[in-house]
């Protein structure tokens, strides 16, 4: 599963954690991405969506 919300297009960041010694270690966030069946034109669908979307009401989810 891609790691990448089909509908806003948010995808893993990424940056450094570092220590009190200033070594630097790779740190990725992921987002939350959830599969879901939604209603695109009228037809059921199954979608990778991140959180926000299906907060803010972007998608429809299919009953």
């Amino acid at each position: 599963m891609s790691r990448k919300c089909e509908i806003c297009g948010k995808k893993p960041m990424f940056g450094h954690n570092v220590s009190h010694s200033n070594n630097r270690t790779q740190k990725i966030q992921n987002p939350n991405i959830q599969k879901v069946k939604i209603v695109e034109n009228g037809t059921v669908k199954t979608v990778t969506v991140c959180s926000r979307c299906l907060r803010s009401g972007k998608v429809q989810k299919a009953v």
